[in-house]
């Protein structure tokens, strides 16, 4: 029983760890609340995402935005303010994403679209829908593949 807490410790402190180290990674900035300073000056660079296409004028929802691991291998949930309607941004990633070496697994347009890709040991799947006004909002979830652990079949 103080094996598994120790564990929960450990895991928890590693996480919380790794998560402050990639805050600083992806550039994110806590301003005062008393400042004037606009969301474009606090908007940090998508220059860290080089494996995967970004819309143009894209802007990174922060609150929404949970990003672990190393630029070449990151891992978590991208999230975007597109402008574009969801059709233009559907198309984008269709067209752009095996630029970047993604194959498509699948895509479903809908109200709310869905797109999975895989590369090499990474599944890539994009969730859009429309914002209330104008424009649309992106997930772009980044996982490791998984791997089946199966019983050995008997001889």
């Amino acid at each position: 029983m103080k094996i598994k807490s120790y564990l929960l410790m450990a895991v928890l402190l590693t996480a919380f760890i790794a998560l402050g180290a990639c805050t600083q990674s992806v550039g994110i900035t806590s301003t005062p609340a008393n400042t004037n300073t606009s969301d474009q000056d606090r908007q940090p660079s998508f220059s860290q995402f080089q494996d995967i296409p970004i819309p143009t004028g894209a802007r990174m929802d922060l609150d929404r935005t949970v990003i672990l691991g190393a630029p070449e291998s990151w891992i978590g949930r991208l999230a975007l303010r597109v402008e574009q309607n969801p059709v233009a941004v559907f198309d984008f990633f269709k067209q752009r994403s095996a630029e970047f070496g993604w194959q498509e697994i699948t895509t479903v347009r809908a109200a709310t679209s869905f797109m999975t890709y895989t590369r090499s040991d990474r599944v890539l799947n994009i969730q859009i829908r429309s914002k209330t006004i104008q424009g649309s909002e992106v997930d772009l979830t980044i996982s490791p593949r998984g791997q089946s652990f199966g019983a050995n079949p008997t001889p």
